[in-house]
């Protein structure tokens, strides 16, 4: 059971959102761009230390691209978003300056990541050095000195030198990682907020077989909450816990939960 929320409840304070995907295409999207948001962190630090995680996460990268046919489904939604958006000019309900920036971004990206030959990152693939450092990166501890010692060297060279190497070795990743941004922005912008209060903890809203792509579960941090959500074509079922002892295992939230709902779809 859940009830719309009304203008009775506060909603100024600090939120944390959930996106949860209904497909394994918006699943992969999700986990690259975490995974290049977490690449850039470490990028702008200089220490060994951040240089390696930037590494390893470059790496994974590498493994999550390559399982699909990531570059050509990009281009495809990104040109059916295209003629999408393109069908609005000269509507005088549409703001033409953000119309044509959108536009030409996604013109842009595109065209700079069809330049890029070959599979998702073929060229670390082909890079014999990197190579050896990801087979070592699986096992743990498995890059020591002692086991790799020319990259225990190469972390050791200038902080200049080390991102030199690495901006080599990402930038034909940066038009795929600018490809997916423009989805995904565009898909989050679809989708229209609901204020649900979801009664003892528990949502459940059928969805009639309409189709939706992702869903976000936004929630005032300070109350402790935490959606575990399930959903499919048919139906959405959010169910609410907490942790409240030392061992951190979730617990049911037996509370009333005010929650807001965005469901998206391109």
């Amino acid at each position: 059971m859940y009830h719309p929320i009304g203008t009775y409840l506060r909603w100024d304070n600090r939120l944390i959102l959930y996106e949860y995907p209904f497909n394994e295409r918006v699943r992969t999207l999700l986990r690259l761009e975490d995974l290049f948001e977490r690449l850039e962190f470490f990028l702008e630090r200089l220490e060994p230390q951040s240089h390696h995680v930037a590494l390893i996460t470059l790496f994974e990268i590498l493994d999550v691209a390559g399982r699909a046919d990531l570059k050509s489904d990009l281009l495809q939604e990104l040109e059916r978003q295209r003629q999408t958006l393109t069908g609005f000019r000269n509507n005088p309900g549409v703001a033409e300056d953000a119309l044509e920036r959108i536009l030409s971004e996604i013109e842009q990206s595109t065209a700079a990541l069809i330049k890029v030959p070959g599979k998702t990152g073929q060229h670390l693939r082909e890079h014999d050095w990197l190579t050896s450092i990801r087979s070592r990166s699986i096992i743990p501890g498995g890059t020591c000195e002692f086991d790799l010692p020319s990259y225990h060297a190469w972390l050791h060279r200038a902080p200049e030198i080390r991102l030199r190497d690495l901006d080599v070795w990402i930038a034909p990743l940066r038009p795929l990682r600018d490809c997916l941004r423009i989805v995904l922005r565009l898909l989050r912008e679809s989708g229209h907020a609901t204020r649900i209060l979801a009664a003892q903890g528990n949502f459940q809203q059928m969805l009639g077989g309409k189709s939706y792509q992702m869903l976000q579960v936004q929630l005032d941090e300070n109350l402790g909450a935490i959606p575990e959500i399930s959903a499919n074509r048919y139906m959405i079922w959010v169910r609410f816990t907490t942790q409240d002892g030392g061992d951190l295992r979730p617990r049911p939230f037996d509370s009333d939960v005010p929650f807001e709902l965005v469901l998206c779809n391109l």
